[in-house]
């Protein structure tokens, strides 16, 4: 069972960066990948960006393409979302999990953390 915490989220002014991380407590290799959600206030959670653990290949959400870059470290089951230029409609709980060929989440969510961007 992996376990998923979340961490790094905060009150930032737009235009503003964050570096979110996401540590898993058990070995995560056998998944295909690792993606960030977020879910906004009165809003369904929606897919952010995703890694491949192996090949580190990246894909992300229109909404954030640009602006925001996931990353990981095999070695620390960890990983990463910068995001940079950052707009109060970024403003939501952002959650990671394993994902599928279809970017479905895999595992049992973990809190998220709070991200907060002001105009």
């Amino acid at each position: 069972q992996v376990q998923l915490v979340e961490s790094g989220g905060g009150l930032v002014q737009a235009g503003g960066s964050l570096r979110l991380s996401c540590a898993a407590s058990a070995r995560t290799f056998g998944s295909y990948a690792m993606g960030w959600f977020r879910q906004a206030p009165g809003k369904e959670r929606e897919f952010v960006a995703r890694v491949m653990w192996t090949s580190g290949t990246t894909y992300y959400a229109e909404a954030v393409k640009g602006r925001f870059t996931i990353s990981r470290d095999n070695a620390k089951n960890t990983v990463f979302l910068q995001m940079n230029s950052l707009k109060p409609e970024d403003t939501a709980v952002y959650y990671c999990n394993t994902v599928d060929y279809s970017h479905m989440p895999t595992s049992d969510w973990g809190p998220g953390t709070q991200v907060t961007v002001s105009s």
